[in-house]
């Protein structure tokens, strides 16, 4: 974007009466530049292009809403089946990333030493003292990468889980099924641990945490959201956010962290998120922390995914942000993932 127009670039373009107001307030040629900039953003997806991937997005059977950014502009913005862009949705699993994003807001601020520290060091005394020795060896990057080693929380052993006295016991008193950073075991738990991390490292709940390194900054509401018996809150599913909420969380990855010419998040973090760590069992696309990594049109693009297709993907290489949200309610399956990859193709292919 070029930096005449640079600090203007979040005056919106479309309601009534803001061009007059924009006129009044800036020179003429920053103003010829924002139209011009305009312009070029729409056209970077033009309208048969928006609308032949909105027609396909609600062809998708579960699909709910639709959210495009190409260059910081939103250019698709749809509801289907009378849901709207604005209105809180489970995100499920799609948690997990922002969790993730959390515990780097927290190393940046050195409440955490590094993604290398033991996450026992953290947790105190909510480890239990007949835990299998090697729980202490396990390293905060490694539950972000799904790497502990600990048999899972999530699949068939979820309902038993989450049904327990003490998430947080429950899940470090679990038998060991590989070595510390060996295989990938997606788990619910690890990232569950990482959120009584947080707050017991702090002294604050997770939910305050996320207002004011992420809300704030972002200008979007964090609704409370399901806690453990111990009041902790749930670490890695059931957050309720709006897909607006999602799409301006993307936004700020895709620009380095920042917002507003705030760093709400490191760059060496998301870069550090971004590196291939593991891979995924079901899809083979690797994974970081909290984001997995693929290939979609020839670019890589970095996406969070949950339950029922709650996705939103990054594509720095397109300068392009995609939130999905859908029908959460069983039954679903990895099929339906990858027609919305499809569909993210397919935008990419417009741009």
């Amino acid at each position: 974007m070029p930096k005449i127009i640079e600090k203007f670039a979040r005056v919106p373009m479309s309601p009534p009466g803001v061009i007059s107001v924009v006129r009044r307030r800036v020179p003429s040629i920053v103003f010829a530049s924002l139209l011009i900039w305009s312009a070029v953003a729409s056209a970077a997806l033009d309208a048969n292009a928006r609308d032949d991937i909105a027609e396909r997005a609600g062809e998708l059977a579960r699909t709910h809403t639709l959210l495009v950014a190409v260059d910081g502009e939103t250019v698709i913005e749809r509801g289907y089946r009378g849901h709207r862009t604005r209105e809180t949705v489970n995100i499920k699993s799609l948690s997990k990333t922002w969790i993730a994003t959390l515990v780097g807001a927290a190393i940046d601020r050195g409440v955490i030493e590094s993604a290398d520290q033991p996450v026992a060091e953290l947790l105190g005394d909510r480890v239990p003292a007949d835990v299998d020795p090697r729980v202490r060896e396990i390293t905060v990057g490694q539950l972000l990468s799904m790497q502990s080693g600990l048999e899972r929380t999530s699949g068939g052993n979820y309902g038993a889980w989450v049904a327990s006295d003490n998430w947080v016991a429950n899940a470090l008193r679990r038998p060991f099924v590989a070595e510390p950073g060996g295989r990938m075991l997606y788990s619910t738990g690890n990232s569950h641990l990482l959120s009584a991390a947080l707050t017991q490292a702090t002294g604050r709940s997770t939910l305050a945490l996320m207002r004011d390194w992420l809300g704030d900054p972002l200008g979007i509401e964090i609704p409370p959201w399901t806690r453990d018996p111990q009041g902790i809150y749930f670490g890695g599913n059931e957050m309720g956010l709006a897909p607006t909420a999602l799409l301006a969380f993307a936004e700020m990855i895709r620009r380095d962290g920042r917002v507003d010419g705030e760093q709400v998040i490191s760059k060496d973090w998301i870069d550090a998120s971004w590196q291939p760590r593991t891979n995924s069992v079901y899809t083979g696309d690797a994974y970081g922390y909290g984001w997995f990594t693929t290939e979609l049109a020839g670019v890589t693009a970095h996406y969070g995914r949950g339950y029922g297709g709650q996705v939103l993907f990054v594509v720095p290489a397109k300068q392009l942000s995609v939130v999905i949200t859908s029908d959460p309610t069983p039954p679903s399956n990895g099929s339906y993932f990858q027609q919305q990859a499809a569909l993210v193709e397919r935008i990419i292919e417009a741009i």
